[in-house]
């Protein structure tokens, strides 16, 4: 029996020492990004990652006083990964929807965004209802629908592009399921070689994305079309995706985006890259 009760002591204090060594403020914070999502991540000549959160990653590490190390990862790979263990965060333009909050945790919010759709300015879908509104799907239901509903006419039967497991493609699929042919790619650098090459009709993608695109030299001929939106699927903004259990990272980050967005550096690399600010308006 003693040695029973010495065994039960020794393993509450095992699972007490893990669960305390788990809470430990690391030296080093491994952070993944997809690397192909231009101006917010993208692969620059020589291999090198640059973008918004590739700057924001290493101001944030810097006041959080850890070595950063931020490495590519698939974009449908990166929850399962960051679950796995592979890396300690994920900052790729990823929104905090109900269901990724399943699956992970969140920071709070670095940056918010609206999506919309690029077109030929040339082609049918030009002159899509809405152009430079922002409807959000849940503060003005009734107007969206009404916005919607013109939208759904005009697409009707056409091929619109999104990258999958993105809140777009989950976008496209709740209000325009059996209106339009989704075609999913696995980047947005696919959809718009696709879009620009005829083979699609029009893609969705957050609106700072598509804008960069349209920076492009080859992308002169298209543009931005119909309205912006936000809320429901949109989520509650982009943040650093982490464990569920990684609660010492979580408030870590949580003061360092906090910290950032006081001091106006959220705004200057927003400013920077997609020549705007994006700083969530809390």
């Amino acid at each position: 029996m003693k040695r029973l009760t010495a065994l039960a002591v020794f393993a509450i204090a095992g699972v007490a020492a893990s669960a305390a060594q788990a809470q430990v403020k690391p030296s080093t914070v491994k952070i993944a990004t997809e690397g192909a999502y231009e101006p917010w991540n993208f692969t620059g000549p020589g291999g090198q990652l640059q973008g918004f959160e590739i700057d924001l990653a290493n101001d944030l590490c810097a006041r959080m006083k850890v070595k950063c190390e931020i490495v590519a990862q698939d974009w449908d790979g990166l929850i399962p990964a960051l679950n796995a263990r592979k890396f300690d965060a994920i900052m790729a333009s990823m929104i905090v929807t109900e269901k990724r909050l399943a699956a992970m945790d969140f920071s709070r919010p670095y940056a918010s965004s609206s999506a919309g759709f690029m077109v030929a300015k040339t082609g049918p879908l030009a002159s899509l209802p809405g152009k430079d509104e922002v409807i959000d799907l849940e503060a003005d239901p009734a107007k969206a629908k009404a916005t919607l509903d013109k939208l759904k006419t005009t697409l009707k039967g056409k091929t619109i592009g999104v990258q999958g497991s993105t809140s777009n493609a989950n976008f496209l699929d709740k209000y325009f399921k059996g209106d339009v042919e989704v075609r999913e790619y696995k980047t947005t650098e696919q959809h718009d070689l696709d879009l620009q090459a005829g083979r699609i009709d029009a893609i969705v993608a957050q609106q700072t994305s598509l804008k960069s695109t349209l920076q492009k030299p080859q992308y002169a001929t298209f543009e931005l079309a119909g309205p912006a939106f936000t809320g429901d699927v949109f989520g509650r903004g982009i943040a650093v995706g982490l464990r569920k259990q990684d609660q010492e990272l979580k408030k870590m980050f949580d003061e360092a985006i906090q910290a950032a967005a006081k001091d106006g550096t959220l705004k200057k690399l927003s400013e920077k890259w997609f020549k705007a600010d994006v700083t969530p308006q809390t």
